[in-house]
């Protein structure tokens, strides 16, 4: 019966995702949804898109093990980022009409710049597509009691999403999101509340959670050294700025109606998505408080054991409603995520990378173009999926240190500083890529003060620091294009 209510919820998906393709009839159709959403569904696009498999599993099991000191990148980064990119950005991107990130690239300085932001931005989406694609296998795994191995259920997962995706690109992601995210908001919280009594309650929950020091949040006693105060601030602006610069970040916004409803829509997305990313971690707590014995997973030396944390106790310790409830939720998660990046970074890769190497597209040609990079990088994200070892939670923070190092500081600097030219982002892109790789293969002493500092925050630093000195060194002699960003204010 669960299987059987699975494999039907998941056609109704398929169906809803086909049925909104009927809306695609151009390139802006499918890449924007035709900047036509009303706030309800722009909001939902938002949520569902941040509401992922790493959320369910990944983040739920980290703060379990290590408490919310473990996880300041998500929710907490996250959220930030969303709202930061609401706040700051999404007016400029919503006036300037852009298709896809990498256009602002392009206008604000050249094409080169445009290749160059635009391949560190669908490098870094490899990382965050396969955690959804891991997450699609190790539930079908799960839920087919063994019958099927990981890579076949990592496999089956891709192929649905791709299915519904190839054909209505933001179109169907938006009208499906909708139906995800009452399903992920509904089940989860219905989930909560029974797994919280079999516990002994939701406030004697929160208590243990307190007492065993899971809720304190800043660096302190053994975990309050330089070392692990750096560690803790890297992983926090690694996605609060370094996701910042991503193209389904940029795709939910500027596929609002209005600059208006952007900003509304992505700020109500992120307040939604940060209540919410807390009930699978109390979820998580009371399942080690019903069967401690799920603490042995803690001890593996796979990493992604943790995360059978939540699917092990749903299907055995509660009832079948329960179990159709989490799985239709957790589903509902992972597939929006996955669908919106399989397309975010087949989007910016098509019209930022190739295009420009391609001469004149048609519009039809482009929207042909796209769907066929869909499948080859969902291709690449499968290799990655299936040959990595990390956690989900893992897989997106490194993610984001490709953009926070390579795409970050000329998109901030573009739209906000002036004297930024050319020479500054080109000079920036390079310093920030090659300290950030440069520390992470210790090729320079990478220690202060007696403690580590994370690889990202060197690169940042480059970035920086190359893109002012540069900027200041070579103007008037390389070009600047602000007033194609600031003549739209």
């Amino acid at each position: 019966m669960l299987i059987t209510s699975i494999i039907v919820y998941m056609a109704i998906t398929i169906g809803i995702g086909l049925w909104a393709a009927r809306n695609v009839h151009s390139s802006k159709d499918y890449l924007v949804a035709g900047r036509s959403l009303p706030l309800y569904v722009n909001t939902a696009t938002v949520f569902a898109t941040w509401f992922g498999a790493e959320t369910v599993l990944s983040i739920s099991a980290t703060f379990a093990r290590d408490g919310l000191n473990g996880i300041p990148g998500d929710p907490f980064g996250a959220s930030a980022c969303l709202v930061i990119a609401a706040i700051l950005f999404a007016r400029t991107f919503y006036r300037m009409n852009l298709l896809t990130l990498g256009d602002f690239y392009r206008k604000r300085y050249d094409s080169r710049i445009e290749v160059l932001t635009s391949l560190c931005v669908t490098v870094s989406y490899l990382g965050w597509t396969s955690a959804q694609l891991t997450a699609l296998g190790l539930v079908i795994w799960i839920l087919s009691a063994g019958s099927l191995t990981l890579t076949q259920g990592i496999l089956i997962g891709a192929a649905i999403v791709l299915i519904y995706t190839i054909f209505g690109g933001m179109w169907s992601i938006a009208f499906t999101d909708m139906l995800q995210t009452v399903v992920i908001v509904i089940g989860l919280l219905i989930v909560a509340y029974y797994l919280g009594d079999l516990a002994g309650g939701a406030g004697k929950v929160i208590a243990q959670a307190q007492a065993d020091g899971k809720l304190n949040f800043w660096p302190s006693g053994d975990k309050g050294g330089l070392a692990d105060w750096l560690t803790f601030i890297a992983a926090f602006i690694t996605i609060a700025l370094g996701s910042i610069p991503q193209q389904d970040v940029f795709q939910r916004m500027t596929s609002a109606k209005d600059e208006k409803t952007a900003v509304r829509g992505t700020i109500l997305g992120a307040s939604g998505y940060f209540v919410m990313a807390f009930v699978p971690m109390f979820i998580a707590y009371a399942a080690l408080m019903i069967d401690p014995n799920l603490r042995e997973l803690f001890k593996s030396e796979d990493a992604r054991e943790i995360q059978r944390i939540l699917p092990d106790i749903i299907l055995n310790k509660t009832p079948l409603y329960i179990q159709i409830l989490f799985f239709g939720a957790l589903l509902s998660a992972i597939m929006s995520t996955a669908s919106g990046t399989l397309l975010a970074p087949t989007a910016i890769f098509t019209n930022n990378v190739m295009k420009p190497f391609m001469g004149h597209m048609s519009d039809a040609q482009l929207l042909k173009t796209v769907r066929v990079v869909l499948v080859i990088f969902c291709g690449a994200a499968l290799v990655f999926a299936v040959n990595s070892k990390s956690t989900m939670y893992e897989m997106v923070q490194n993610a984001y240190k490709v953009t926070l190092a390579g795409a970050f500081v000329p998109l901030a600097f573009g739209v906000y500083w002036k004297k930024a030219n050319n020479a500054g982002a080109a000079a920036s892109i390079f310093a920030g890529l090659g300290v950030w790789i440069s520390a992470e293969l210790k090729l320079f002493p990478t220690v202060i003060a007696g403690a580590e500092v994370p690889p990202q925050l060197y690169g940042l630093a480059a970035a920086i620091i190359a893109m002012i000195a540069v900027s200041l060194a070579t103007h008037g002699r390389s070009p600047s294009h602000h007033s194609a960003i600031h003549g739209s204010h």
